[in-house]
């Protein structure tokens, strides 16, 4: 279906939930505003009508100026049968002067889709003695050159009648502080030029939907202004037209169409496409849609902005109205400038806003780079960061931590919504309606109707995201928003144009290009930020990593020269005490027994500090393990040392795994060595050794009932040198747990502990079920396994 200037239009909301609903509207079959045109309409071929309105005349010409195809009206003109004029000179319909005239123009210039307006002429026909004036325009399409020909004014006077009326239109659009203010304008100065009883402007949101913007009327005329019109009262086919002929008049509602002779173009075989004639006839439909208006005469002017259909001007008369040449194209001309002026404050206001996000940007930006991570740099700013979005709420999802700032929806909410965006989408994403996207968002419009997603990582779900809420809205349509069905399926247009309310829910405000494209500047900004800290921690890493070797070679070997010197000192004093024992004061015995005390302690220390520091710098042996077996082997030593205590042992099943077997005793043995220790204070110990498969690993875990710890100094339990009871009560040097997570670590696997004061303790440590070795092989349980020769 075809459809003129004369069609307004719609545009605001997207889904839409109606405030009422006709109890008849399953039974007319309706297709709704929000939906696409109807087939028929959209198929409609607007451009090759067959005939054109009668007010002028239309001629089809070979490059030799034969009339190969005229409208049937000519007949009139020419006072013979239209066939009888067909492969005619021009010269023998018009008059040798105008033919001249319509030669050199189609010689001398480019006419390919563009009509040109070659002047009044003056045309002599067959019929009559007298000369006729008529506005001739000339184009070439599609193979056809067209000529078109209307009755012109009577004097020359229409544009100096009308030059006043476009200067100050000009002056007016320089002075216009914005897109409404030019809407304004341009109704108030189409009307006082063209004299319609209706002027209208309306702009095309990106459904192809209308809204009425500004309006300037007669008293008899209804109001649509600030109303709504469905995007199936245009149709694709037609907007695409009005892209390319930027001016369209139906100067009569109720005329008959002069169709074309012959149906076909002799030279290309098809019917003409009259898309860029003035004439060119409407569409049935469209007729009717005019007349129920109450509209007999219409006019539109497209409104172009950056190559796209931006909006129409729309002029009503409720009577027929033949817009004299002149005037017609003083309009067009009102409508380039118009179209570049609505460009030029766009682009402006655009530009100033992006400007403003920029700035925006580059504050978040520089407290990011100040702080130690993003996040922090992100918190200090959370004004800017919601004024970056124009948004009520946001969340910093990274490593699993959630920051929210504002309004937003629960973390488990957020959490999910990462997971989903990770398998669904990429790069920025945005959308004004979640829940339509993503079901479970259904109930979060208060807080999160519409998101912007910015990724920061390409492998983790690490997000920014900015939410909106919901904006609901009623829109006052000009008519139900429908397209009726009639009898035969094809769609008729509504009869009614009074105004029809309908509310729009579900939607948040529509995320501009704008945003999305500065948006994708932040991210890349952000991405660099993370990649430094990254480097800068790698950098670390690599110090941290030789200071490590450099202290590790530092102890091994002061524990090395150490071990002798100590040693002496404690055979020396035990000679000291064995001769000179008896001869001693007592005071003198005490300060030597805490000699020997002290220098054996400081001997064990040592051999912990030699065998902490090999930890690192020995090559593991990775073979099959069987851990039941190291467990029994260090449970054995310990009951022979623990003979006069009542401790019960469980093991539990236990394991074969890949690794260096001599290490892993090691850690056993501490951790089975402290077990024994913190169990000392209770009548009845009970120290127990279990393994549990967990996905990829094996968790293994030595209970006791000892005295426990609290948990507050959990992270502190593997560290060199911690202790969480006195010396005085539990002997130790501090270093054996520490051992332990090397050993663990340095066969890919973790450590942790769990207990309670005066209740006991849990110590876990995890295995791989498949060892990677530093070679690249792996090893599993029953499988050989080479050594390690890192």
């Amino acid at each position: 279906m075809s459809t003129s200037a004369s069609e307004p239009p719609i545009g605001a909301g997207t889904s839409r939930e109606a405030s009422q609903e006709p109890p008849d509207a399953e039974a007319r079959r309706r297709t709704l505003s929000s939906g696409v045109a109807s087939k028929d309409c959209d198929a409609e071929p607007i451009h090759i009508p067959g005939g054109i309105q009668p007010h002028g005349f239309l001629l089809v010409l070979a490059d030799d100026l034969r009339i190969v195809q005229a409208s049937e009206n000519l007949a009139s003109l020419a006072g013979a049968n239209v066939g009888a004029l067909l492969d005619k000179p021009l010269d023998a319909v018009l008059g040798a002067a105008a033919a001249q005239r319509i030669a050199r123009a189609a010689v001398t210039s480019s006419l390919e889709d563009a009509p040109l307006y070659i002047g009044p002429v003056d045309v002599t026909p067959p019929s009559s003695d007298s000369a006729l004036r008529f506005d001739v325009t000339m184009h070439r399409h599609d193979g056809a050159l067209v000529v078109e020909l209307e009755g012109a004014a009577a004097t020359h006077d229409a544009f100096a009648s009308m030059y006043p009326l476009v200067r100050t239109f000009a002056r007016g659009l320089q002075d216009a502080a914005n897109v409404q203010s030019l809407a304004e304008l341009a109704v108030r100065e189409v009307r006082a030029i063209t004299g319609f009883g209706r002027v209208m402007l309306y702009s095309f949101d990106e459904e192809g939907r209308s809204h009425v913007l500004a309006e300037d009327r007669d008293d008899a005329y209804p109001s649509f202004l600030h109303q709504f019109f469905p995007a199936s009262d245009i149709p694709r086919q037609a907007r695409a037209l009005y892209l390319k002929n930027r001016i369209r008049l139906v100067a009569d509602v109720n005329y008959t169409p002069a169709r074309l002779v012959p149906d076909v173009n002799p030279l290309t075989g098809r019917p003409t496409d009259l898309t860029y004639a003035t004439l060119r006839s409407f569409s049935p439909v469209h007729l009717e849609y005019m007349r129920n208006m109450g509209t007999h005469a219409s006019m539109s002017v497209s409104i172009v902005v950056r190559g796209q259909l931006w909006g129409l001007v729309s002029c009503h008369d409720h009577d027929a109205r033949i817009v004299p040449f002149n005037t017609r194209i003083a309009v067009e001309h009102l409508g380039h400038m118009l179209s570049l002026q609505i460009e030029a404050k766009e682009e402006r206001a655009e530009g100033e806003y992006l400007a403003a996000l920029r700035r925006t940007m580059g504050r978040l930006i520089s407290a990011m780079g100040e702080h130690e991570n993003f996040v922090a740099g992100l918190q200090a700013l959370p004004t800017d960061v919601l004024s970056f979005a124009r948004s009520a709420g946001a969340a910093i999802v990274f490593d699993d931590q959630i920051t929210l700032l504002g309004s937003t929806p629960d973390e488990d909410t957020v959490r999910a919504l990462t997971h989903w965006l990770a398998e669904n989408t990429s790069g920025v994403w945005a959308t004004d309606s979640l829940a339509r996207e993503w079901p479970p968002a259904k109930g979060h419009e208060d807080d999160a109707c519409g998101v912007l997603a910015v990724p920061v990582s390409q492998i983790f779900r690490n997000y920014l995201l900015w939410f909106r809420p919901e904006v609901m809205q009623t829109i006052k349509w000009a008519g139900e928003p429908v397209k009726i069905e009639g009898a035969d399926g094809a769609s008729a247009p509504r009869t009614s144009f009074s105004p029809w309310l309908e509310t729009v829910r579900g939607h948040s405000a529509m995320w501009r290009q704008g945003e999305l494209e500065i948006a994708g500047e932040l991210r890349g900004a952000l991405l660099n930020i993370v990649l430094r800290r990254a480097e800068e921690r790698a950098e670390l890493a690599t110090e941290l990593a030789r200071a490590n070797k450099e202290l590790e070679a530092f102890s091994y070997s002061v524990s090395h020269d150490l071990r002798a010197p100590l040693r002496h000192i404690a055979g020396y004093g035990d000679l000291l005490r064995e001769q000179e024992g008896e001869r001693m004061s007592d005071k003198s015995r005490r300060f030597l027994n805490n000699m020997l005390d002290s220098a054996r302690f400081a001997g064990t220390l040592v051999d912990d500090l030699l065998t902490f520091s090999q930890m690192g710098r020995a090559a593991l042996r990775p073979a099959l393990a069987d851990l039941g077996q190291l467990v029994r082997g260090v449970v054995e030593e310990f009951e022979t040392e623990s003979a006069g205590r009542r401790i019960e042992w469980v093991i539990g099943e236990l394991p074969r795994v890949t690794g260096d077997a001599a290490f892993l005793q090691l850690a056993l043995r501490n951790l089975i060595s402290n077990a024994v220790k913190y169990t000392r204070t209770r009548e009845s110990a009970k120290i127990e050794i279990f393994a549990t498969r967990n996905g990829d690993e094996y968790v293994i875990g030595v209970r006791d009932n000892g005295v426990g710890f609290d948990m507050k100094y959990g992270a502190k339990l593997f560290g060199v040198f911690q202790r969480l009871h006195r010396a005085e009560e539990f002997e130790g040097t501090g270093i054996g747990l520490a051992n332990v997570r090397r050993i663990v670590e340095r066969h890919e696997g973790r450590t942790w502990a769990e207990g309670r004061l005066g209740e006991g303790a849990i110590f876990y440590f995890s295995l791989p079920v498949v060892f990677r070795h530093a070679n690249g092989t792996q090893g599993a349980p029953g499988t050989k396994s080479r050594k390690d020769h890192a």
